[in-house]
């Protein structure tokens, strides 16, 4: 990546709805340059897709908790069953398998404590070889996800 593409991925992380147009003019490039940049860039794997980012509050969701797991066992085909059965459940925003203490460390976003409960109680615990959770409220978000630095990348 030169320093035009690390602009373009910084400015997208930012603003993913900037017209082409736009961003081609912030870079001094045309238009067709731009494009060509930006799916070179798709195509490397470097930009994997657009999103709108929601406001968890406006939706209803209310609570947020990071879930700490520990497996009962750390065979691959236990470790495969566990990972394959978390990314299927909605309210796990993401998931971690970590070092340390814990196998695992999960983001969790629903809308009120009794949800929280339930998820913990039936759907977590309700998968096979999960040990130990151990639950922590979020009281606020310091930091969101924004984007990757492009400022330690050389090119």
């Amino acid at each position: 990546m030169d320093a035009i593409d690390r602009k373009i991925v910084d400015t997208l992380q930012q603003n993913g709805r900037i017209t082409n147009v736009e961003l081609a003019r912030m870079n001094d490039l045309a238009p067709s340059s731009m494009l060509a940049r930006v799916r070179r860039l798709e195509e490397r794997g470097i930009i994997t897709g657009y999103r709108a980012v929601l406001d968890p509050k406006a939706l209803g969701y209310t609570v947020m908790a990071i879930v700490m797991i520990n497996l009962d066992q750390h065979q691959a085909g236990s470790i495969a069953a566990f990972e394959e059965r978390v990314r299927s459940i909605p309210e796990v925003k993401m998931g971690y398998h970590i070092t340390g203490r814990y196998d695992y460390m999960l983001q969790v976003v629903v809308r009120d404590i009794d949800h929280l409960g339930e998820l913990i109680k039936h759907t977590l615990a309700g998968i096979p070889g999960l040990e130990r959770q151990e639950t922590f409220l979020m009281f606020s978000a310091i930091k969101d996800d924004g984007g990757y630095s492009m400022a330690y990348l050389e090119g």
